[in-house]
């Protein structure tokens, strides 16, 4: 098989199993045992840019650094690629948790798109619990189809000015 097609299919699905992984360790370890870690970030101060659940993107860098540095020295095209997907996940993370749910930083404020509006939507509804007890929505991309059903429902029943931003 061509190498370049195992590199993105491994890609893919280490991009596709960091969900898993990302939902599985959320709720599991940063609602539980390392909530200590995550707390500050469902309780935030004011003016407060940075938090100790930051620590967690050095700790899911750890893995796709370790499976680079593995691929490089074996020149495994699997393990650059699973690793590749790893990062490509961290990004996607990073643009879509840290810079459109929490804009962290201000950029794509205006998004309007039914699938974007019902993400911020179920991660709002996750960050309704203060607690490490009682969460939901703890994946990044996929989230229960009754978020995408509110946003689309609400968005039929609004009336719209014609050249206004919906």
């Amino acid at each position: 098989m061509n190498h370049y097609l195992i590199l993105l299919c491994t890609l893919l699905a280490g991009f596709a199993g960091m969900e898993g992984i990302a939902w599985l360790t959320h709720k599991y370890i940063m609602h539980g045992p390392l909530w200590n870690l995550h707390r500050d970030h469902h309780r935030k101060d004011e003016g407060q840019f940075l938090e100790k659940n930051d620590f967690f993107f050095l700790i899911f860098a750890i893995p796709g650094i370790a499976l680079f540095l593995l691929g490089t020295i074996y020149k495994s095209f699997p393990v650059i690629g699973l690793a590749s997907g790893i990062t490509l996940y961290g990004f996607t993370y990073f643009m879509v948790h840290d810079v459109f749910v929490h804009q962290r930083f201000k950029w794509f404020r205006n998004s309007n798109h039914p699938y974007l509006r019902a993400l911020r939507r179920a991660h709002k509804i996750h960050h309704k619990h203060l607690g490490k007890e009682q969460g939901e929505c703890f994946g990044m991309l996929f989230f229960p189809g009754k978020y995408f059903r509110e946003v689309s429902n609400k968005h039929k029943n609004e009336v719209h000015v014609p050249g206004d931003r919906y």
